[in-house]
């Protein structure tokens, strides 16, 4: 596996596979790799000649208070994960090669970012919808890969590329799960000992919803409501909990058939967001 750390070095090398007829699949992170994050290297591989993955901690998408110093920078580790997963080139940029310091431009998808993590977050999905667009341009591949589990910024990035007219197929990954259920995150290592043991009960929650609505439970705000209260009593802090439409966040209505139910919450200092996506 190749490693570089600057565009040019970049666009070195995926113009030399270009012009070998090479089709490049283009998976984002923000390293501390976990199994979540391998199958989509994984399932990238499957999809195209040569897979490029970024590692980079991207300060636009952090706000005041939140953890961009702490967040777990293991990149020795995660070089090693890539070459077994079968990457073939780690772009790894210092900040100063993604952000110029008089930077002015901000992509924002509007509406759709002040949505749930959104309105928690200020600011976030733009420093994520920016950052990607940056991406994009650098790598310029034909699909990229970002998985389930942050299913709003699926849509945010999916509502970025029809917009601007991005030649990239996106695609999502399934959720990698632990045993337990809670959804892998780099984030879950923050958790407590005991905290682990209460964490999988957000998906319980998610599970309870939609088991719910697939057998005729109405109307949704009641099992809205109904899963803040278990979250409540099982410890969490609920940020939201809601029942949408899958293709644009909006809250689903009886007759929409496509949903997916958006979970946040807080356990101890960790906030973590999970959801399931179902048709009924």
């Amino acid at each position: 596996m190749q490693k570089v750390t600057s565009v040019s070095e970049l666009r070195d090398t995926i113009a030399k596979w270009r012009s070998a007829g090479k089709h490049i699949a283009f998976v984002p992170t923000m390293g501390n790799l976990h199994a979540g994050h391998l199958q989509l290297v994984g399932e990238a591989g499957k999809k195209a000649d040569r897979v490029v993955v970024s590692i980079f901690v991207n300060p636009t998408q952090f706000g005041v208070g939140e953890d961009f110093e702490t967040y777990p920078r293991t990149e020795c580790e995660d070089q090693e994960k890539l070459a077994t997963a079968g990457a073939d080139l780690l772009f790894l940029p210092p900040v100063s090669e993604m952000y110029v310091p008089d930077a002015k431009t901000i992509v924002s998808v509007v509406g759709l970012s002040e949505l749930y993590c959104g309105a928690s977050r200020p600011g976030h999905f733009n420093g994520v919808a920016t950052v990607v667009c940056k991406l994009f341009n650098m790598v310029q591949p034909d699909i990229a890969l970002f998985g389930l589990k942050d299913f709003q910024q699926l849509v945010v990035i999916r509502t970025m590329v029809r917009d601007l007219d991005f030649p990239v197929e996106i695609v999502g990954v399934d959720t990698v799960r632990e045993a337990s259920g809670l959804a892998m995150s780099s984030r879950n290592g923050y958790l407590s000992v005991e905290e682990i043991k209460v964490a999988p009960k957000l998906y319980e929650s998610l599970c309870m919803a939609r088991d719910a609505i697939l057998t005729g439970d109405r109307p949704y705000a009641d099992i809205e409501n109904r899963a803040m209260l278990f979250l409540r009593e099982a410890g969490f802090q609920p940020d939201y909990f809601a029942v949408c439409r899958s293709t644009d966040l909006s809250k689903a209505q009886i007759e929409d058939r496509d949903l997916v139910i958006l979970a946040a919450a807080k356990l101890g200092r960790t906030r973590l967001i999970d959801n399931v996506y179902f048709s009924r």
